[in-house]
Parts: structure tokens; C-alpha cells; sequence
């Protein structure tokens, strides 16, 4: 979290990393310029994007291929539930001897295919309980 000392230098910061056609980079002590990767460019505009927005950031480093137990805690569900998916094949698995191992891509891909179904249904109820009528100028007028 920043200090409020520190918000005008991140909301400063902020506005030059969304200047688009700049090339970052980072000026050591002796004056040698350092062009930051597009990957770790991505990384410092969503931290100072987050910042200047009043929001806790944390960072977690992660191996590439997941235990099923830090999968299933990444996904907020129980490990068997895991186990299970895997099984039906909805998120690919390597196995090492008797241990399955998750791949991080193939997991980030399962769990954004997963958030646009449940936006998806979501927006389907909504929908529905529309048509039945749940959302009429009378029912928001009881609210009141």
C-alpha cells in the first residue's frame, strides 16, 4: 500500500507508463539506460495502476507447473474438486511418477473460460428474471 506521500509520485508515474510509443526504461546510477521487457513492463503498470487507484498490491511468484493443491488454491476450490476436473480433462495435467502437476497457463486459461461462463449465466438470469417481470418500475418503486 502507498503512502499518501507517495500518491502524486505514483499518479505522476502513472500518467508517463500510459503514454503510448514510449519505450521504458530504467536509468542506473551511473547513467546506462536499461530497456524494461514488455513482460515486466506489463507487470510495473498494473502495480502502479493499482497504486494510484488506492489499492493493496501483493505479488506471488509462481512456478510454472503447479502442485494440484496451490492449483486448487489459486482457483479458490477444494482439491478434490480439482482432482475432478482434471479427471474429466476440463484443465490439462502433466504427471510426475504418481504426482499430477498443473500448468499455470493451462490453469489462467481454465479460470478466465470459467469467469466468462459465470458472466455469461449471469447475464442470461438477469435476462430472465427481466422477461418474468422481477425488474418493473413498480418493483424498484417498493425498494424506496
Amino acid at each position: 500500500m502507498a503512502q499518501e506521500q507517495e500518491q502524486s509520485s505514483i499518479k505522476h508515474l502513472e500518467r508517463i507508463l500510459q503514454l503510448e510509443g514510449s519505450q521504458p526504461k530504467l536509468v542506473g546510477a551511473d547513467g546506462k539506460e536499461i530497456h524494461i521487457p514488455e513482460s515486466v513492463y506489463q507487470v510495473l503498470h498494473q502495480a502502479v495502476h493499482a497504486l494510484a487507484s488506492g489499492k493493496v498490491i501483493s505479488v506471488v511468484i509462481q512456478d510454472k507447473e503447479l502442485t494440484t493443491q496451490k492449483a486448487a488454491d489459486l482457483l479458490k476450490i477444494s482439491r478434490p474438486h480439482l482432482i475432478k476436473l482434471l479427471d474429466l480433462g476440463e484443465i490439462p495435467c502433466i504427471r510426475v511418477g504418481t504426482h499430477r502437476r498443473v500448468r499455470f497457463d493451462d490453469l489462467m486459461k481454465y479460470k478466465e473460460q470459467r469467469n466468462i461462463k459465470r458472466r455469461e449465466g449471469l447475464k442470461q438470469f438477469t435476462q430472465f428474471l427481466e422477461a418474468e417481470g422481477f425488474y418493473d418500475d413498480e418493483s424498484s418503486e417498493l425498494d424506496q
